[in-house]
C-alpha cells in the first residue's frame, strides 16, 4: 500500500510487517535573517510525496468470482450505474418496510379491538410515515437528548423545529408503541 514520505531517505524497520507504509514529517528550523528577527525561527513548509512500500505485497485471499456487474439483471433491472442511492436503498429494504407498516397497523387493530372504550383510533401508518419514523429515529442519535420528549420541546436551549416539521409527537410516540416487526397471531405456543 502506498504511504506518504518526504523526499529525503526515510528510515527503515527491521520488520517489513511492522510498517508497510509511513508518513515521515519533520520540517527543518533555520533562521531566515530576511524575514526573522534575530533569534526567532521560522518551519519551512512541509512537502509530502507519495512512494511504494519497501515489503513486498501480500497477495488477495479471496477473489471476487460473481458476474462482471455484480447483480442480476432479471432481479434489479431498474438499477444501474446512474441509479440514486435512495434506489439501492429500496432494493434492499422495501420488503422490511412494508413488513413494518403492515404488523405495526395490524398490532394497532388488534390493540383496538381488544378496549372496551379505548381511544379514538389513529390514522393507518403509510410507508411515507415509516421512513419519517425511521429518519426522526436515526437523527436522535446526532443530538441526544434527556428524554424523548425533549425532541419536539419549544423552550428556547432545546428547540429544534425539524422533529415537529416532519412528524407531530404523538404520531411518532403512536408508531414506537405499536411497532411491529410479526404477527402475534403466529406466535408459538411457549407453555409448553
Amino acid at each position: 500500500m502506498p504511504g506518504l514520505s518526504q523526499p529525503q531517505p526515510s528510515r527503515q524497520t527491521a520488520n517489513c510487517h511492522e510498517s508497510s507504509s509511513s508518513i515521515s514529517s519533520s520540517a527543518s528550523n533555520e533562521e531566515d535573517a530576511g524575514e526573522s528577527g534575530p533569534g526567532e525561527q521560522t518551519q519551512q513548509p512541509l512537502t509530502l510525496q507519495w512512494t511504494s512500500p519497501s515489503c513486498p505485497q501480500s497477495s488477495v485471499a479471496h477473489t471476487y468470482t460473481g458476474g462482471p456487474r455484480g447483480k442480476k439483471d432479471n432481479e434489479a433491472s431498474h438499477i444501474n450505474d446512474s441509479s440514486s442511492p435512495l434506489s439501492v436503498f429500496l432494493l434492499y429494504f422495501a420488503e422490511i418496510i412494508t413488513l413494518l407498516v403492515v404488523e405495526t397497523n395490524r398490532y394497532y387493530q388488534d390493540y383496538i379491538h381488544r378496549l372496551d372504550d379505548g381511544p379514538s383510533p389513529e390514522p393507518d401508518v403509510t410507508e411515507a410515515k415509516m421512513f419519517v419514523f425511521l429518519a426522526l429515529t436515526i437523527q436522535m442519535g446526532h443530538g441526544v437528548r434527556d428524554k424523548l420528549t425533549d425532541y419536539w420541546s419549544t423552550l428556547d436551549q432545546l428547540y429544534t423545529p425539524f422533529y415537529g416539521t416532519m412528524m407531530k409527537r404523538d404520531r411518532y410516540l403512536h408508531i414506537l408503541r405499536c411497532l411491529h416487526f410479526t404477527d402475534n397471531r403466529n406466535e408459538p405456543d411457549r407453555t409448553v
